[in-house]
């Protein structure tokens, strides 16, 4: 008996979504809610649920096809013993040649190796394999069932270059290497989305960014003071992007406009802050959203942050997680940027760039000082939120980093 599986309800309005991979293969045992595949959306990756436990059947579309909500892309049979059915055609030519008891164990070989097969390793993964040059059958794979991710390619690449036997072989496996390959790959949904969505808003918005530099000092000392008795008693650690995430609540407070939306011919004003926080994930960057972020303590913004993260590299985002925001905060510093000009996120109005932290020399009292120092950078809808707002905003972010007292007593 044969069960279907569906295209899941993928959020609000959204109908369609690529298959970005199937985590299954036919022949294989699932596990009832065990994801079989790979969905792409606009916004998130989401995984499809086995409805029942058996085995995998037939695969009705391949990867990189796009299906809409409803539509049936998989079967799976009732019980382990439609396996074997669904793994003849593969098994039929390796048969003869192998011994009769050998056959019991056969299935757990390729399900060892499934990991490192070319032909299941994701996009990204390709393109740090052939980058690194590393066999993919030599890296345990630590995502779902042993699958490779671009992180183990990185670490094996690591650990290849700081290996004494590595040293040895570089220079006869490094004479090849002068042939030039080229690879195409189709871009993801997502990635596609990300590409239209920031090229509207260069199309749309009048995009201007201003810059200004905070002295970290004063965040650091309480940072380094704090952190210790902040995390034992949170449970998380105490980073900076609250602080940031604090002082822009002030900005935003007092400077409306900048947490305010074009819709139509209308302003809309919102009077909370639902933040959206750029965070890094495999298949790039996402923007979940903190909601009610003026009136969270800086534990709960910490956490908040965190969660979203992990998730975000786990591939656990979802679609109402990325759902609204009234403003964005964007730490290209954790990158090593030094600085730069971010683009707003649709229909927001404004964004805040984040950056590393350095020591300059800065002036002091009439001396020349050494400070921790990071440029800092709003970039705004010229059409919604003038100069004056924009400036008076960023330097009132900064104010508050400078000064973190600012933050307790409202100023």
């Amino acid at each position: 008996m044969s069960t279907e599986v569906k295209v899941p309800t993928l959020g609000e309005s959204v109908s369609e979504a690529t298959i970005g991979q199937w985590l299954k293969k036919p022949g294989e045992t699932v596990a009832l809610d065990e994801p079989i595949a790979s969905l792409e959306t606009d916004k998130v990756a989401v995984d499809v649920p086995s409805p029942v436990a058996g085995v995998l059947g037939a695969q009705l579309f391949p990867e990189g096809e796009t299906v809409t909500v409803g539509t049936v892309i998989a079967t799976i049979e009732a019980g382990g013993a439609a396996a074997a059915p669904a793994a003849a055609p593969a098994a039929a030519a390796p048969a003869p040649a192998a011994a009769a008891p050998v056959t019991p164990v056969a299935p757990a070989e390729p399900a060892a190796a499934e990991s490192s097969d070319p032909a299941v390793l994701s996009p990204a993964v390709r393109r740090a394999v052939l980058e690194y040059g590393i066999d993919p059958a030599t890296i345990k794979g630590s995502g779902k069932d042993g699958r490779i991710t671009k992180e183990d390619v990185v670490a094996a690449a690591q650990a290849k270059a700081a290996s004494p036997a590595a040293a040895a072989v570089s220079a006869p496996v490094a004479a090849p290497s002068n042939e030039r390959r080229e690879e195409r790959v189709k871009m993801t949904r997502l990635r596609q989305t990300i590409a239209k969505r920031l090229k509207s808003a260069q199309d749309t918005a009048a995009l201007l960014t201003t810059f200004n530099d905070v002295d970290m000092s004063a965040v650091m000392e309480a940072r380094n003071k704090y952190k210790d008795s902040f995390e034992k008693k949170h449970g998380v650690k105490l980073g900076f992007m609250s602080f940031f995430a604090k002082a822009s609540c002030l900005a935003l407070k007092d400077i409306p406009g900048v947490n305010a939306q074009i819709v139509g011919d209308e302003i809309v004003y919102f009077d909370y802050v639902d933040l959206s926080v750029a965070v890094s994930a495999p298949s790039g960057l996402m923007v979940p959203v903190v909601r009610n972020v003026d009136k969270m303590s800086f534990a709960d913004i910490e956490k908040a942050i965190a969660n979203y993260g992990k998730a975000a590299k786990e591939g656990k985002l979802t679609m109402e997680d990325m759902k609204g925001g009234t403003f964005t905060i964007s730490n290209g510093g954790v990158f090593g940027g030094l600085m730069s000009t971010p683009i707003i996120n649709p229909p927001q109005s404004a964004v805040l760039g984040l950056h590393r932290i350095e020591d300059r020399p800065v002036v002091r009292n009439g001396q020349i000082v050494i400070r921790p120092m990071m440029y800092i950078a709003l970039s705004y809808d010229h059409r919604l939120i003038d100069g004056r707002e924009a400036v008076t905003a960023l330097k009132t972010i900064k104010e508050a980093i400078e000064d973190p007292n600012r933050l307790l007593i409202d100023l």
